[in-house]
C-alpha cells in the first residue's frame, strides 16, 4: 500500500531581533538538529580550518543556542567563481548544494551592485559566508523542513558604523520587495543572512495556520545586555485549510497588442507568478481594452512588475494583498497504456478529484495519435483510489 499523504514541513521565521544564518543555526539547533550531524555534514564541505563554537544561552530568561564561526585571524577572501567550485566538490546532497550556490549568487550580486563592479570580481569574506550559508541549509534539510516563511523584517539603524550605514548597503538590495520595517537600536539583518531569506523564503507577513511541532531560539554569539534573539517556528501546514497572503497586480491597456500575451505570460510564469490572466474591457472614450493581472507570493511582486512596464505599453500598475483559500493536492504519477502520466489528486469537501495534467496528456495524445479526452479518461478511471 502507497504511503499516506503526509502534510509538508515549514518554518516560519519570526525575525523580531533581526536575522542572520548564525542566528538560524542556533535555532535549528535548538529545535533538535543535532550538533554532531551539523558538524558531520560541514566536513562534507573541505572549507579549510575553522572552528564551530555552541553554546546554551539565557537570553531574557529564554535559553536559546549561540553559535560563533572562527576562521584564520585574517579572513581569505574568495572569488564567487571559488565558492560554487567549492560548493561541486562537495559531498553535500544534491538540493543543499543547488540551494547553497543561488544563496551565494544573490549575495554576490547584491554587494557587486553596491560597489559598481561584476558579481565574478567580487571577493566573500571565507570560509565565515560558506559556513554560516551551507550550516543553514543543512539544519533545514535535516530537520524535513520543506517550507520557510518569515515575519516582516526590522532594519536598526546602528550609529558608529564605518561607514555609517546600517543597515548595510547590500541588504537594502537583497531585500528589495521584501517588507520592512525601521527600528532604532540593533535589529540587523546580515547580508548572509538576507541573501538566505530572499532565496529560500516563501512568503513574509503573519505565521500562516500550522499545527506547531517545535519550537527553537537562536542566540548572537557575543555577550551584551542587548543580545539579539531570534525565534523559529516549526509546525505541519493544514493544507486543507491552508490560507495564504498574495499579491495582485493589475493594468488596464488600451494600446498593446494581445499578441504579446503568450511571451509576457512566460516570462512572468518563469519568474514566480501563480497566475496569469488577461480580459477584455471597455475602457474610456469606448476604446477596447484590456486588464492584465498577476497574482504572485508578495516576495515575487517587484521583479514582475518591473517585467510588466517593460514588456507592455502599461506606465502603471496598481497592487494589492488578499488571501487565498487552497486545497489540499498531491502529485502524482498514473500508470497507463501509453505509461506513466502526470496528474494532481485533490482533496475536495465533496471528496478526492483527479486532475490529468495537460502538458503531460498533450503530448501523449499527439504522440500516440489519439483523442486529447481519450487521453484524460484513462488517466481519471486508472487514477481512482491511489494515495
Amino acid at each position: 500500500m502507497p504511503p499516506a499523504f503526509r502534510p509538508p514541513r515549514m518554518a516560519y521565521a519570526d525575525c523580531f531581533a533581526g536575522f542572520s544564518g548564525a542566528l538560524l543555526m542556533g535555532a535549528l539547533i535548538h529545535a533538535g538538529l543535532e550538533e554532531q550531524t551539523l558538524r558531520r555534514e560541514l566536513d562534507k564541505l573541505d572549507a579549510g580550518p575553522f572552528t564551530l563554537a555552541v553554546e546554551k544561552r539565557s537570553i531574557h530568561s529564554i535559553e536559546a543556542i549561540a553559535v560563533a564561526i572562527e576562521g584564520p585571524p585574517q579572513p581569505e577572501l574568495r572569488q564567487l567563481s571559488s565558492l560554487l567550485s567549492l560548493l561541486d566538490s562537495s559531498e553535500l546532497p544534491s538540493e543543499i548544494i543547488g540551494k547553497a550556490a543561488a544563496v551565494c549568487r544573490a549575495l554576490a550580486a547584491a554587494e557587486a551592485k553596491v560597489r559598481g563592479i561584476a558579481p565574478e570580481h567580487l571577493h566573500l569574506k571565507h570560509p565565515g559566508t560558506i559556513i554560516t550559508i551551507v550550516g543553514s541549509l543543512i539544519g533545514l534539510h535535516h530537520l524535513g523542513i520543506e517550507r520557510l516563511t518569515a515575519s516582516p523584517l526590522p532594519l536598526g539603524q546602528v550609529a558608529g558604523a564605518c561607514p555609517p550605514l546600517r543597515p548595510e548597503p547590500a541588504v537594502c538590495e537583497l531585500l528589495r520587495g521584501i517588507p520592512v520595517y525601521g527600528v532604532s537600536g540593533r535589529q540587523e539583518v546580515s547580508p548572509a543572512g538576507a541573501a538566505l531569506l530572499k532565496v529560500l523564503t516563501e512568503g513574509f507577513g503573519p505565521m500562516e495556520t500550522m499545527t506547531i511541532s517545535g519550537t527553537g531560539y537562536g542566540a548572537e554569539a557575543c555577550i551584551r545586555p542587548d543580545s539579539r534573539l531570534f525565534r523559529l517556528i516549526i509546525g505541519e501546514i493544514n493544507t486543507v485549510n491552508e490560507t495564504q497572503e498574495v499579491e495582485i497586480i493589475e493594468t488596464n491597456i488600451d494600446d498593446w497588442s494581445p499578441e504579446g500575451f503568450p511571451h509576457v505570460c512566460e516570462l512572468l510564469l518563469a519568474q514566480g507568478a501563480l497566475d496569469v490572466s488577461i480580459t477584455p474591457i471597455q475602457m474610456k472614450k469606448g476604446r477596447p481594452g484590456f486588464r492584465l493581472q498577476v497574482i504572485c507570493k508578495p516576495a515575487h511582486g517587484l521583479p514582475l512588475k518591473e517585467t510588466i512596464l517593460s514588456e507592455t505599453s502599461a506606465i502603471g500598475l496598481r497592487f494589492r494583498r488578499e488571501q487565498r483559500y487552497t486545497l489540499r493536492r498531491q502529485e502524482i504519477e498514473v500508470t497507463t497504456r501509453w505509461g506513466r502520466i502526470r496528474a494532481k489528486k485533490v482533496w475536495t469537501p465533496a471528496g478526492i478529484v483527479l486532475y490529468p495534467e495537460y502538458e503531460a496528456c498533450r503530448k501523449v495524445a499527439a504522440e500516440q495519435k489519439v483523442p486529447l479526452q481519450q487521453v484524460y479518461r484513462e488517466v481519471c478511471s486508472r487514477g481512482e483510489g491511489r494515495e
